[in-house]
């Protein structure tokens, strides 16, 4: 069933630190626009506000994109590539809009 808007912020916030598991694509970009949508109108009313938030929210933002990594069969380790100046998140962007793959081999469902 598809998360909801508030379900997947939920589910992060809940997940904040575990980088195990996968998590699909309404998760990661239900989470992903929470994020942009609070920094953005904590930006307009402060900017040390939003600077803390964004600190705040790291952490989080990082369990699920690893988890998201995952769940397209790529390694978290990936995530560093968030150090690479506008490339990195591009790459990491298209990874993260792929589809699911599935958990089990192919040919082993019955």
């Amino acid at each position: 069933t598809p998360m909801s808007f508030f379900e997947a912020i939920r589910v992060c916030l809940i997940k904040y630190a575990e980088f195990t598991g996968r998590a699909a694509r309404p998760e990661f970009w239900w989470f992903a626009l929470a994020v942009t949508l609070v920094a953005s109108a904590l930006t307009y009313l402060s900017e040390t506000v939003a600077s803390v938030f964004g600190v705040l929210i790291l952490l989080p933002f990082l369990a699920v994109g690893a988890r998201r990594l995952r769940d397209v069969g790529k390694d978290p380790w990936w995530l560093l590539f968030l150090l690479v100046p506008v490339g990195g998140l591009v790459m990491l962007g298209v990874y993260w809009a792929q589809p699911s793959i599935d958990a089990e081999p192919a040919g082993t469902k019955s």
